[in-house]
């Protein structure tokens, strides 16, 4: 078996085997639950079929639930000295990062998998967009991507899984917050740019049903960018 895919699997058992797996599940869907159906959505209130309401809140949710995933994922391993091992073995700083992130993009995947018993309750109260909806789920999955590399790059700098967590939720607020307040106040080309490194702007094109290239290429721009800054950040270890 390919070692990215032995990696991705080890990962994803570890998930489930300590029960980190359905505790997070189990958080996130009552979180998206809660604000979805009883705060803050229109869907009773205004009669409107729509998943705006989820999405509006499963980015924030997300911002949370996915340092909480990647905290341990390297940060444990030096900890435990067990990275070293790791890295003896036939596999590559790439496989190791890229198994990882899968794993965690599985479990991602497999979170916004049991919320569609939404889109089916909605779809059940009035006509829906699908095609927004289905964009939607696409972009929560494209930014999860980001926010995981960006998660693994926190784990990689510390041996404190703590220390991982609020570091990984630092650098996701200010790609979902400070980045677009502050290019709003700014004027000019600067502002132009940092207003485009917000990912609600991009993500609330897709949650409207609009895929535009630009948009994935950010996501996976700042994925890709993500992983090979946490791979430059293992291979010193290697040294």
């Amino acid at each position: 078996m390919n070692p990215l895919w032995t990696v991705a699997k080890r990962e994803l058992a570890s998930f489930f085997d300590s029960l980190i797996a359905y505790i997070l599940l189990i958080i996130f869907l009552v979180f998206c639950g809660l604000f979805t159906w009883l705060y803050g959505s229109d869907i009773f209130l205004v009669g409107q079929a729509s998943l705006q309401a989820f999405f509006s809140i499963a980015i924030w949710v997300l911002l949370f639930f996915i340092p909480a995933l990647t905290m341990r994922m390297i940060a444990e391993e030096k900890r435990n000295g067990t990275i070293e091992l790791l890295l003896t073995k036939a596999v590559s700083d790439r496989q190791l990062v890229t198994g990882k992130f899968l794993a965690c993009l599985l479990l991602v995947i497999i979170a916004l998998a049991f919320t569609l018993p939404y889109y089916i309750s909605v779809s059940m109260l009035g006509d829906v967009d699908h095609g927004a909806v289905w964009c939607g789920y696409l972009g929560l999955i494209l930014m999860s991507a980001a926010y995981i590399a960006i998660g693994l790059l926190a784990s990689s700098i510390t041996d404190n899984q703590i220390v991982a967590f609020l570091l990984a939720i630092a650098m996701g607020v200010v790609f979902m917050l400070l980045l677009g307040f502050i290019g709003n106040g700014l004027p000019g080309i600067l502002g132009e740019t940092l207003s485009y490194l917000d990912f609600r702007g991009h993500f609330g094109s897709m949650a409207r049903g609009v895929i535009d290239t630009k948009d994935v290429i950010y996501f996976l721009s700042v994925t890709a960018l993500g992983l090979l800054l946490t791979e430059v950040s293992i291979s010193r270890l290697r040294a």
